[in-house]
């Protein structure tokens, strides 16, 4: 081919001119491979704590509760509230926010979840004024879960380790009084379940293991409205037995302290002097 020729020289321009831009292109292509252009998110400056946690309440504050609907934004406020965690660690905000996340658990039946913010919170500030309510919650988050006595009572002894960690350290708090209550709730249940065990026992005529059952209840129970019918059925489990004296000893203290019940009155056919 003659280099010289019009044909020749215009071919020769127009590959040059080809290769140049294949070479731009590529070129240009390795640029935009290599730079990121970020999200207009990316670019925002994160509000202020004050501001995401007013956001987080307006969430809380937004839904609509009854009895068979909860619109809340949960997930939205939580989202506020583990931001302000996250970015403003060291702000008063953080430490109401940590509140926030827990309840807001809570009131979604997330017990697990909130039970560990509950007692993050009291393990990271003991010294807050809001440690108290805390640690009432952590107990309401296990009674939540508790099963009645026929059934496992771990839950139930969860719950009562951390309502006496509340009336040891703060009688005086605002949440002692309900916690109180609450307390005897619990031991109750476990008295409950004992006396099913004993019951069991009583019915299959296993007279010993049944009373070390129900001397159980009146000596870790007391005073749980239990008392009577424990010292009955005791007195049961010794006439069985042919102890007598002791099975006697157990009706006449409830002829002697619980006067014109039911108990007392069946009592009372099974004390020889008294008839």
């Amino acid at each position: 081919m003659d280099l010289h020729s019009p044909v020749s020289s215009r071919r020769l321009v127009t590959g040059r001119f080809l290769a140049t831009l294949a070479a731009l292109s590529l070129l240009g292509g390795v640029a935009c491979a290599g730079h990121h252009k970020a999200a207009p998110d990316e670019w925002a400056e994160l509000p202020p704590a004050e501001d995401l946690y007013a956001e987080g309440l307006a969430d809380l504050d937004g839904g609509r509760k009854l009895w068979f609907l909860d619109t809340t934004d949960y997930e939205s406020a939580i989202g506020s509230f583990q931001d302000i965690i996250d970015n403003y660690p060291y702000s008063d905000y953080a430490v109401l926010a940590e509140l926030r996340i827990a309840d807001s658990y809570f009131q979604q039946g997330l017990y697990e979840e909130a039970l560990s913010y509950y007692q993050d919170f009291a393990d990271l500030h003991p010294d807050n004024e809001r440690v108290p309510y805390t640690i009432y919650r952590a107990a309401l988050c296990h009674v939540e879960r508790t099963q009645d006595s026929l059934r496992d009572q771990t839950a139930t002894i969860q719950a009562l380790a951390q309502l006496e960690r509340l009336l040891n350290e703060y009688p005086f708090s605002a949440e002692a009084q309900e916690a109180e209550t609450l307390w005897k709730d619990m031991r109750t249940l476990l008295a409950e379940q004992v006396m099913d065990i004993a019951d069991f026992y009583l019915e299959d005529e296993e007279w010993q293991s049944a009373a070390d059952r129900y001397r159980s209840v009146l000596n870790e129970y007391p005073g749980l409205g239990l008392d009577a019918q424990a010292l009955y059925k005791l007195g049961l489990c010794y006439t069985n037995m042919d102890r007598d004296d002791e099975a006697t000893r157990m009706f006449q203290v409830i002829l002697e302290n619980y006067k014109g019940s039911d108990v007392a009155a069946a009592a009372q056919e099974l004390v020889p002097a008294a008839n």
